[in-house]
């Protein structure tokens, strides 16, 4: 492996990238904390509530890109593992015309539904029906815009220039709250402000374009379509669309069900804890969105060949994700009823903090599994995947009815913990099958596991605040030990203490 290529496993890039990969998710959210009470205030609950309903539609609507976005980073990735750079301009531009096809499809369709979802499926009030069905016509052009996007995006990412695109994203994330925002003092009619965001999605459409044209100037220079592509590209976007279609039902159908078992308050007393624990998934998100270039990349390069690199850059992906979300699942684990009683009162908690307690260690298993589901991702087998979550869906399903029957929700919880183990140790069995090297390091990374787990355990035993402190303060200074002396390298230890100001060496 060359010099430039074995760059991709150093933890110094990896570790920036998860960074600006992060601040593209944080700072948006951060400024829409700020700007919804200041829209809500200004155009009403009932605006409000279609405006929240046109950000899920332009964002729903990036699933339905066919996976061909996740298929672009691993195809274009696996070029340049190959050193096949003529191939990339043949590969986009075909994605591109069918991402259009797709979104052209995705806008008739819409268009022809908006009179049916305004009038029939959403309750909008009679005096907003007007400028609603005018500002869900204009959201349909937006489909087209929002699906090519999806692929710049990808191709993107298989250069692992994310900080490049967080320089696009952060500024059209704010866009997209303060736009509206900024519409206030003239009218607060649904229409314009909807104007204003379709207008902020064909910006972002010729920002990316121009940021590919940069970092790919082939791609500018030979406009083709690559009839050979069309079989990988389905090959890999179809199963990557099962999979984006069937864990998110997975992740997300427990509320349904607990609906139809047990009762909306029941629904109520789970949703609090678990929409908490469950926000630290934008971590492992992160990471994993670096990965999966990354990882295509060097599987391309090693093809044939000791996969040594590929297993390094697995088991980093593994511990910085680990490192990540141990010390903040812990609190959750130790303060799960201390925390829910102080914001929600003591009802939520007495229902809550055992729930939140199970959830804390299912998103562990959860966020860490997200790291072989990459890597077989990345290997060209989106259909392993596939298979697993399709097995998995009417099994979950069955013990989820089941765990509610005779547990209530705390069974919920145990059934959906259960399923994010299974799944990680499949899918940690399927990665060791395509990258045997991995298994180096699969006994100690499996005790680092069973001990965090023995610890979210230990955690739920004490009940008086100061045990909890000191036992969360003894663990975390442990932990912060160990990783620092025995996982962490020189270069990676250099980087945070820049990052940290300190100029020293450790």
């Amino acid at each position: 492996m060359s010099a430039e290529d074995n760059e991709l496993t150093r933890g110094g890039r990896l570790a920036k990238n998860v960074v600006w990969n992060l601040l593209s998710i944080i700072v948006p959210f951060l400024v829409a904390i700020i700007t919804i009470p200041i829209l809500i205030d200004g155009i009403g609950k009932d605006r409000f509530g279609l405006l929240a309903i046109s950000w899920m539609f332009v964002g729903y609507f990036s699933l339905f890109d066919f996976g061909l976005g996740r298929a672009l980073t691993v195809l274009v990735a696996k070029c340049l593992g190959e050193h096949q750079h003529h191939k990339i301009p043949g590969l986009v531009w075909t994605a591109m015309i069918l991402m259009t096809v797709l979104g052209v499809i995705g806008f008739v369709v819409i268009f022809w539904l908006t009179p049916w979802l305004v009038g029939s499926v959403l309750k909008v009030p009679s005096e907003l029906q007007q400028e609603t069905l005018k500002a869900f016509y204009l959201l349909s052009v937006s489909i087209p815009f929002v699906i090519i996007t999806v692929g710049l995006r990808g191709v993107i990412a298989a250069y692992q220039q994310f900080k490049l695109l967080t320089a696009i994203r952060i500024p059209m994330g704010i866009f997209t709250f303060v736009g509206p925002v900024a519409v206030l003092p003239f009218s607060t009619s649904l229409y314009p402000i909807v104007a204003v965001l379709v207008a902020g999605r064909f910006i972002a459409v010729l920002a990316h374009f121009m940021l590919m044209f940069r970092i790919v100037p082939e791609v500018r220079q030979h406009y083709r379509i690559d009839p050979g592509q069309l079989r990988p590209l389905f090959g890999f976007g179809g199963w990557m669309t099962v999979s984006n279609i069937v864990v998110p039902l997975m992740v997300s159908m427990d509320r349904f069900v607990i609906g139809a078992v047990l009762s909306v308050t029941a629904v109520a007393f789970y949703t609090t804890p678990y929409e908490i624990v469950f926000r630290l998934m934008v971590i492992p998100t992160a990471f994993v969105a670096v990965l999966l270039p990354a990882q295509s990349t060097t599987l391309a390069i090693e093809q044939g060949q000791d996969r040594k690199y590929s297993a390094e850059l697995f088991n980093k992906g593994l511990s910085y994700i680990f490192i990540a979300l141990f010390p903040l699942l812990l609190v959750i684990s130790v303060f799960s009823f201390d925390g829910l009683k102080l914001w929600v009162g003591e009802e939520f908690a007495d229902n809550g903090y055992q729930v939140m307690q199970w959830l804390a260690v299912g998103v562990l298993f959860y966020g860490l599994s997200l790291v072989p589901f990459s890597l077989v991702q990345s290997a060209g087998h989106p259909d392993w995947s596939a298979k697993l979550h399709l097995l998995e869906l009417p099994i979950y399903l069955a013990g989820l009815w089941w765990a509610l029957s005779h547990y209530g929700i705390l069974g919920a919880a145990l059934i959906w913990t259960l399923r994010a183990w299974l799944d990680a140790l499949a899918l940690y069995m399927m990665s060791l099958t395509l990258v045997p090297e991995c298994r180096a390091s699969a006994m100690r990374f499996g005790l680092s596991v069973l001990m965090a787990v023995t610890l979210f355990v230990v955690a739920t035993q004490f009940q008086d605040l100061l045990e909890k402190f000191l036992f969360v303060g003894i663990v975390l200074t442990g932990f912060i030990y160990l990783v620092w002396r025995h996982v962490l390298e020189q270069k990676e230890r250099l980087w945070l203490l820049r990052g940290l100001g300190v100029r020293r060496e450790c």
